[in-house]
């Protein structure tokens, strides 16, 4: 896949992870550790510098692309959020999508924010702005979210964004409380992706009116 480069949104922006990134989001996850009960965010310089790496690592390797989420207003790094399990499905010679570079499908996960921008546009906008990279530009015939499905906030999230739920996997992967997790899983379809967009343009607005 070419260069991974910035995505521009009203509020925020989201920015390739890198190293020089660990201090902004060591700040941004301090606050308030209980509000990730049920995600995987990093703790302290030490963690985060460990959970960049792993980030960066699985760019190279072409199963992911991890972006920090920036506020538009002051430049200060709120979170994170990333493209994840990039399917590319095996075509045969001569179909139209033989040889692409870009995914047929994938996830959006790994998604956390700092206690001050929840309940804001951050959310609905890094999910648009990551959605229309994926529908328009990837041209993916699915984009899939999971939740634990012990995590109510985030399932409701999910469900604000207009993902349709699918049902539940159960021992799907490990939680953060090192059990094997029931995740709830919804979706994105390309057919849906218009009323989608839709939606959550009109969910940004009212935030930021």
């Amino acid at each position: 896949m070419e260069k991974q480069s910035t995505l521009r949104g009203k509020y925020i922006y989201l920015e390739p992870m890198e190293k020089h990134h660990t201090a902004g989001l060591a700040e941004a996850s301090a606050p308030d550790p209980a509000l990730y009960k049920w995600s995987p965010v990093p703790q302290g310089i030490e963690e985060v510098t460990k959970y960049i790496q792993t980030g960066i690592d699985l760019r190279k390797s072409g199963s992911a692309l991890p972006f920090v989420i920036i506020r538009v207003e002051d430049s200060t790094i709120i979170g994170s959020t990333r493209f994840w399990n990039l399917e590319r499905w095996i075509w045969q010679p001569g179909h139209e999508r033989y040889g692409r570079v870009y995914p047929d499908a994938c996830e959006i996960g790994y998604t956390w924010l700092t206690r001050s921008a929840i309940r804001t546009a951050a959310n609905t906008e890094a999910k648009l702005l990551l959605l229309k990279l994926a529908f328009e530009k990837w041209e993916v015939f699915r984009v899939c979210l999971h939740a634990d499905s012990r995590n109510i906030r985030s399932c409701a999230a999910i469900e604000r964004l207009g993902a349709k739920f699918e049902g539940i996997l159960r021992a799907h992967r490990l939680a953060v409380d090192i059990i094997p997790r029931d995740s709830a899983r919804y979706s994105i379809v390309a057919s849906e992706w218009p009323e989608v967009k839709v939606h959550l343009v009109n969910l940004c607005q009212k935030y930021n009116a």
